[in-house]
């Protein structure tokens, strides 16, 4: 329920516009949820929400953490800040977290992919009908790490897109253990056709191919290492994805 009006039958949408309101007013959400006896009424006071594109973090064990929230058009210059504190941190293990990225711009996905392939290597390929208008897009040849690096990349349900050509091309190509469960499965690309001035139709042109020339799966890519979160670790609070992504990469150091 939002404030107690129930919310069957409604939409995302309509639940969304009842939320929202006016800065600093509050909205009170009952929820049920696995665990609970009965619903629980939560109080939420409105204001701005700011998500931020990167958050870079030194952990004290020594690896360094990347978290990535989407693909925009400054996630480039973003990443490469990121990678020049990664450096100068003097750690050799890192750990990109992509866990609820929805992906964004296809760019910026094989601009971050070249820092870690050679140039020309294939990073995702547009295969559109028949094969007429086919765009391969290519490590622009950053490549400025050499074995020393360890690097684990984790993945959800909720990576989607560019999250997936990213973690594929450093999976393909042995930079990357990718921890985890299985991304989205966003295969496809999509262009809106203007049907009427108010509205419009998406369509699928084409598919993204991996480096290894096949699709990305529509069950979305499966991790090297399925970690699971259980509901007794979300009440916790435990970050078990994590924390199996540090104990791998401190088992490579040794």
């Amino acid at each position: 329920k939002i404030d107690g009006a129930d919310t069957n039958g409604i939409d995302v949408g309509a639940a969304v516009k009842k939320i929202r309101g006016p800065r600093g007013s509050t909205v009170t959400l009952t929820i049920a949820r696995d665990g609970l006896s009965e619903p629980r009424e939560i109080q939420v006071t409105r204001d701005v929400i700011n998500v931020p594109t990167i958050i870079t973090t030194l952990r004290p064990d020594g690896v360094f953490v990347i978290q990535l929230y989407s693909f925009t058009a400054n996630s480039p210059q973003l990443f490469r800040e990121g990678l020049r504190e990664f450096i100068d941190s003097g750690s050799t293990r890192l750990i990109l977290d992509l866990r609820g990225n929805p992906g964004g711009y296809l760019e910026a996905a094989v601009d971050m992919a070249s820092w870690f392939l050679p140039s020309g290597k294939i990073v995702v390929t547009e295969d559109y009908v028949e094969h007429a208008k086919n765009t391969v897009h290519r490590s622009r040849g950053y490549d400025i790490f050499n074995q020393n690096l360890k690097m684990v990349v984790l993945v959800d349900r909720g990576s989607a897109s560019a999250s997936e050509i990213l973690a594929k091309a450093l999976q393909h190509y042995g930079i990357a253990t990718i921890v985890g469960t299985k991304t989205f499965g966003k295969g496809s690309v999509q262009e809106l056709v203007n049907i009427t001035s108010d509205t419009s139709l998406k369509i699928t042109v084409a598919r993204w191919l991996g480096p290894d020339t096949m699709q990305i799966p529509l069950e979305g890519i499966a991790p090297d290492i399925e970690v699971a979160f259980t509901p007794e670790d979300k009440e916790d609070g435990k970050d078990i994805q994590l924390e199996r992504a540090v104990a791998l990469l401190l088992e490579k150091s040794q």
